[in-house]
């Protein structure tokens, strides 16, 4: 019997090219086969892409997929205990709950209950019972974030700001820097003018003027005349300049490759004004956060006859309030706890929209895939503190799980990674956008990066960045992997990586992560939030028992779960059904797929 050529197996494992029925029965399939057992379900064998028995050794993994209409895979008996992830990996379809039975066609014990009917987790509330400061932005940064990606997108769609970009000024500045040597910056205490965005519906601006109070070789930090008085001193004003200047921004580009250069003065500007503190609402700062900075696609994509277009690549921030005229206390401590890490994630937008519709003539990232970037943005800023801080030290309390130095850029991506791994099959990884709400889908998406970016050596970012494709094609291109080989690997990741009691190095390097060990960072989560509602469990992911339990169950495109089979010793084979609640092939176009890992014995 053939085997298709659409299965992926990884090296351990081999295919058998016959069909073996439950209970033991052997002899080779007509693809057609009813599967009985005795006290257990018969259905029609209907092989995915594996059409023989499917051989794994310990810790080998493969991928299924069932998107040929096939309903069925048989495994290899004789006790063996399987990881079963069940996916739909696929983007740009309806973003609607789909159906799904996975049984067994042999009685089999289950090992594990089903899986809590857990609530939606709190962020917020999470956080503050672990201990993270309350400084971060919050739901307004998030709200006004997506509002101006969504705008970005509508207006390039539909060809308002393309017309206007001037394809010589979008050149990167790496090409200008190659071309010249760095321009010198405008001198300090120089004045210029600025139109910014007054209102968070992005249709209100207002002209600032501002004063040139730092000037490096990377970032130009100016400074509205009007900001209030007893802000930053001089001495605090150039650490600061400098950390942006010779620390974060070489961070990012190092990781994403640089921005465009429509300005051509080879630097990011940041703007810090009371424009950006009175975009939040005094009442809103305690219950939902605050704006604490920005990037305007306008500047970018406007063009030169458009009045509120700076017409350069900048960051908007807020200034230190520390009586709140403007809108929420802001002291100077504050804003350097937060303004950093918002700059790295604001930076990655900046340099995705510029590279991919200034410089490459394409379509703004599709916004999950955004924001995923984006958000391994500032963990890289935490990665930089954690690395000179390792262990207990540079720590207030030394059971928290991050320094100090680090807490401004992780922000809450763990908490919403937490919050992803407790609902894996409603939060979509590739459905989201940036102009929809939610905490989960956000988790998904940074730790979808994150491991693309650690089975690449962080090289697909700049790939990813520097491309007119989008979302998923601009996934496999960058990888040169199909993006269900991937979603595969990734799903698997997520519970294979750091198997406890065994060494790391046990599972194939696709379903692990290098930077992050997720179940060190969630156990340590669970153990400082000391007994949060938020953070029921020191291991989110629920694994749910497949037996011959014919019960619906249901999974968003774009998202998994995760099932265990263990086959009885006395069954040379165990055969599963992957299908529709009545029986039938789901739809190809939701790309329905099986991750499968064979886990060692004692898991």
């Amino acid at each position: 019997m053939r085997i298709s050529s659409t299965i992926s197996v990884q090296a351990r494992s081999t295919l058998v090219p016959c069909f073996v029925a439950a209970l033991g029965l052997s002899g080779c399939s007509n693809g057609h086969d009813a599967v009985t057992a005795p006290s257990g379900p018969s259905f029609t064998a209907r092989p995915c892409s594996v059409t023989g028995t499917l051989q794994l050794s310990s810790a080998g993994a493969a991928r299924v997929d069932c998107a040929n209409g096939g309903t069925t895979v048989t495994l290899a008996g004789n006790g063996a205990s399987y990881l079963v992830v069940p996916q739909f990996a696929v983007s740009l379809v309806p973003n609607t709950s789909v159906s799904y039975q996975l049984r067994s066609g042999t009685a089999v014990a289950a090992s594990l209950a089903p899986s809590a009917n857990l609530a939606t987790m709190n962020v917020e509330a999470a956080m503050a019972a672990a201990g993270i400061p309350s400084a971060s932005p919050g739901t307004n940064q998030r709200i006004f974030d997506r509002a101006l990606r969504a705008r970005a997108g509508s207006k390039v769609a539909s060809g308002a700001w393309r017309a206007g970009v001037s394809t010589g000024a979008a050149a990167s500045r790496s090409v200008i820097a190659a071309q010249s040597a760095i321009a010198p910056p405008p001198a300090v205490g120089s004045i210029r003018g600025f139109r910014v965005l007054a209102d968070t519906s992005g249709t209100t601006f207002k002209t600032v003027t501002a004063q040139l109070a730092y000037a490096g070789n990377n970032v130009l930090i100016y400074i509205d005349t009007l900001a209030p008085a007893n802000g930053f001193t001089s001495s605090q004003l150039q650490a600061f300049g400098a950390l942006f200047d010779q620390t974060l921004y070489p961070i990012d580009t190092a990781a994403f490759g640089p921005p465009s250069d429509v300005d051509q003065n080879n630097r990011v500007i940041m703007l810090m004004t009371p424009a950006v503190n009175a975009l939040t609402p005094s009442k809103d700062c305690a219950a939902k956060g605050f704006v604490a900075g920005f990037f305007d696609e306008e500047d970018l994509g406007g063009g030169p006859l458009d009045p509120n277009s700076n017409q350069g690549e900048i960051f908007y921030s807020i200034v230190p309030d520390p009586a709140g005229a403007s809108s929420c206390v802001h002291t100077s401590a504050d804003v350097g706890f937060t303004v950093p890490g918002t700059f790295m994630h604001e930076l990655q937008h900046l340099i995705s929209f510029s590279q991919h519709v200034l410089v490459h003539n394409g379509n703004p990232e599709y916004g999950w895939l955004d924001e995923g970037m984006s958000i391994v943005a500032e963990e890289l800023g935490s990665l930089y503190y954690e690395q000179k801080c390792p262990g207990t030290a540079c720590r207030t309390n030394p059971a928290q799980i991050f320094p100090d130095s680090s807490q401004g850029f992780i922000a809450d991506f763990l908490f919403d990674s937490y919050a992803y791994a407790l609902h894996p099959d409603t939060a979509s990884v590739t459905l989201h956008s940036d102009d929809q709400g939610g905490f989960a889908w956000r988790g998904g998406d940074w730790l979808l990066v994150r491991w693309l970016g650690d089975q690449t050596a962080n090289a697909a970012y700049k790939r990813l960045e520097q491309s007119s494709l989008t979302g998923v094609a601009n996934i496999e291109a960058a990888t040169g992997q199909s993006f269900p080989t991937l979603f595969s690997n990734f799903g698997l990741a997520l519970y294979t990586d750091s198997l406890p009691g065994l060494p790391r190095a046990t599972a194939p390097a696709a379903n692990r992560f290098i930077t992050r060990n997720l179940r060190q960072l969630w156990a340590r989560l669970f153990v400082t939030s000391g007994g949060s509602a938020d953070i029921p469990l020191a291991f989110p992911i629920q694994v749910a028992s497949i037996t011959t339990d014919s019960s619906a169950h249901s999974m968003v495109p774009g998202t998994m779960s995760f099932f265990r089979i263990d086959t009885p010793s006395n069954a040379a084979s165990v055969s599963v059904e992957f299908a529709t609640p009545t029986g039938t092939a789901l739809s190809a176009a939701l790309h329905p797929q099986l991750a499968i890992f064979r886990l060692p014995s004692g898991q």
